[in-house]
């Protein structure tokens, strides 16, 4: 143990005692402050404060009332999804390339895309040295809010020393194909300086996936949301899985003509079969 000394004194006084003054003889007065010194080892519980009482496994709050665990303690069944309760779908689209109509730049032209679907705004990187033929390949997930039916496309010219040069633009309503749940690969004009739908043209992959069922929120003031799941009903039998044929890898190898037989049936595979669903995926994988 460590040996340490304490004093404990209730009064601090200039001379240890009033014998001790009166000897005044200088071993008397070490003799008295010694009396006055605690000697001996400290006990396990020495300056440690004792937690408040309260139910097993249950936090307690020094400023009373229950705390409850923190989100991160939460299951993965538990988690809820950050999700608008207003939105429809997952709309993913892809930015492949444009083809133009004139080169703005001075010796060259860097063209980015930018896109927007409703309040939410992205951009391609910079196709260095695109000229009148950028290629993006690029890919966008966002949430469709009800009542958003277009996407905005602007294409603007990075610039060194100057502001951005805004070249083409171009608003797209979304097709109704792409709310009946397919994938809609096509070219859209653009408009500029050389006139309405003559600036050139844009590529645009679409894709709408519905969105997987919401676990109900249940407000509790205390602590805060607490997820609340649904449940399954009962399933009278189990799903077959789905049976990817010939013809079926066929048609998703005839877009994709370089990718290997086994990677396109698994992808189908994993979207049940669905090839638009399969198509999408294997674009956001190139």
């Amino acid at each position: 143990s460590i040996q340490l000394i304490l004093a404990v004194m209730t009064e601090v006084q200039s001379v240890p005692s009033s014998d001790a003054a009166a000897s005044g003889s200088p071993e008397a007065i070490r003799e008295a402050r010694r009396r006055q010194v605690f000697l001996g080892d400290l006990g396990p519980d020495f300056l440690r404060i004792a937690p408040p009482a309260g139910a097993p496994g249950q936090r307690v709050s020094m400023t009373g009332g229950p705390q409850y665990p923190p989100v991160s303690q939460f299951s993965h069944q538990q988690a809820f999804y950050n999700v608008p309760p207003n939105a429809i779908g997952r709309l993913i689209v892809t930015v492949n390339q444009a083809k133009l109509a004139k080169n703005y730049g001075i010796t060259r032209m860097d063209p980015y895309c930018r896109l927007t679907v409703g309040h939410h705004v992205f951009e391609t990187p910079t196709a260095v040295n695109g000229s009148k033929n950028p290629r993006w390949s690029k890919s966008f997930s966002v949430f469709l809010l009800d009542g958003v039916d277009a996407i905005n496309i602007e294409i603007y010219n990075e610039m060194t020393f100057a502001e951005d040069d805004r070249i083409a633009w171009t608003l797209i309503q979304l097709p109704a194909r792409v709310f009946q749940g397919s994938t809609v690969d096509d070219w859209y004009p653009l408009s500029g300086r050389q006139g309405d739908d003559k600036e050139g043209m844009i590529s645009l992959v679409l894709t709408l996936e519905n969105l997987p069922p919401q676990p109900q929120v249940q407000y509790i003031p205390a602590g805060g949301y607490y997820p609340t799941q649904h449940p399954r009903p009962h399933q009278q039998q189990q799903q077959q899985p789905v049976q990817i044929t010939d013809a079926d890898i066929g048609s998703v190898q005839e877009v994709f003509p370089d990718t290997d037989t086994e990677v396109i049936k698994s992808v189908l595979e994993a979207h049940g079969g669905n090839k638009d669903a399969a198509i999408s995926a294997l674009l956001q994988m190139s």
